[in-house]
């Protein structure tokens, strides 16, 4: 078992060793706060990460819930939630809810870190562990593989959680955000001064000082997703740490990776999301300005089909019909007139049509028809000029009902 030694430097790693990543961190992070957004779809995207980063850290500690039961316990009261993983996972939700409407100028003491504790535990933990309280004489706790034995309870765990807070007040100053985050994160959990949760709160506490550090908002980053992914490089990492008498260097290598990464991952996310309003912008544009009436009308219907495929990115020829039922319900023959528009928009080159697992039917039975994915092709916007839109438009032959189906 590896006890707890008391570190006489809260922040002690090797500078030149991070100097590479700690760069590429704080680019990444620089990114994702410069980059343009809409109000609306970068708010989805942070509910996701907000999904992302309570499952992550639940799920670290041995949670165990369906994407469903994680959608219920971010909607319902600890009454109506069966499980203490979908209790833990609520009470992480509110955790970080809370930590995002802190003020920026709210001293991370003492007080603030035992609130979110008692936010974390309370309604899920506290059963068997005293929300906000930290461990008193004889409360020891072992954790960890290897082994490891956090501070002694009482007069220990007191003085060291002290410490540790005067530290990241006072101390923590002279060194990158993003290294005191993560220096943070590492020595609440190495020191282990609650009975329980003392995980999920060194990775909110880190969540906290990241969003001080410029994450927070529009570009909130799920870290404990990451943790979650890379759990046994993350647990390594720490353990490296503490038997290095709290050497920083193999924990902020492997954190400042994974603020990269989280940050390049969500930046990606947005562009996905800034190539489809681009699409849609382009889409209005060109297609609206056709003159003729039979043109404008047909045009709203592929519009409603092109706007169909910017929601579900692609789907089945057979969903898509289904979609579509009440766009085209007022037609003579409606499934014929979406494979026209559909011949119609992939000849424009702004959806792509590809056939998918040729079906195999029973012996003497009819061939079944192949499975057909319909797609947006976000690429259209910069492929295609406006003189060239009009001028296929204007060669466009009759299309062939049955083109993209034989």
């Amino acid at each position: 078992m590896i006890r707890y030694d008391k570190p006489t430097d809260f922040i002690h790693y090797d500078p030149i060793k991070i100097t590479g990543l700690l760069a590429e961190a704080k680019a990444a992070v620089i990114s994702l706060k410069s980059v343009p957004y809409q109000r609306r779809w970068v708010e989805r995207l942070q509910q996701i990460e907000l999904k992302r980063e309570v499952a992550g850290t639940s799920r670290i500690e041995g949670a165990d819930f369906t994407d469903r039961e994680l959608e219920l316990a971010m909607r319902e009261t600890p009454e109506q939630l069966k499980t203490r993983s979908q209790r833990q996972a609520r009470a992480a939700v509110q955790t970080y809810r809370w930590i995002a409407a802190l003020p920026p100028d709210i001293p991370i003491n003492t007080q603030l870190i035992i609130a979110i504790h008692r936010i974390i535990v309370t309604d899920a933990d506290d059963d068997h562990c005293p929300p906000g309280r930290l461990r008193q004489p004889d409360e020891n706790v072992i954790f960890g593989a290897p082994a490891h034995r956090g501070c002694e309870g009482g007069p220990d765990c007191q003085t060291g959680f002290n410490e540790l807070t005067a530290a990241i007040q006072r101390g923590y100053g002279d060194h990158d955000p993003l290294v005191q985050a993560l220096a943070a994160h590492y020595h609440l959990a190495a020191m282990h001064p609650f009975l329980d949760g003392n995980g999920r709160t060194a990775r909110a506490l880190e969540a906290l000082m990241l969003q001080r550090a410029g994450l927070r908002d529009s570009s909130f980053i799920a870290m404990s997703n990451y943790y979650y992914d890379e759990k046994s490089a993350y647990l390594t990492a720490l353990a490296a740490a503490r038997k290095n008498n709290h050497d920083l260097t193999p924990f902020l290598l492997f954190g400042l990776r994974g603020i990269a990464l989280q940050c390049q991952r969500l930046m990606s996310e947005i562009q996905y999301e800034i190539s489809k309003e681009l699409y849609r912008n382009l889409m209005y544009d060109l297609f609206l300005r056709l003159k003729t009436q039979r043109k404008r009308v047909i045009a709203e219907r592929q519009i409603e089909v092109l706007k169909t495929l910017l929601d579900v990115d692609s789907v089945l020829w057979t969903d898509l019909i289904s979609k579509m039922e009440r766009a085209y319900s007022e037609l003579k023959n409606p499934v014929r007139a979406l494979v026209r528009d559909v011949n119609y928009l992939r000849e424009l080159g702004a959806i792509s049509v590809k056939k998918i697992e040729e079906s195999v039917a029973a012996a003497n039975e009819p061939p079944l028809p192949p499975r057909i994915m319909i797609a947006v092709r976000l690429t259209w916007p910069a492929e295609i000029t406006e003189t060239e839109f009009f001028e296929k438009v204007r060669r466009m032959p009759k299309a062939k009902t049955h083109a993209f189906l034989a």
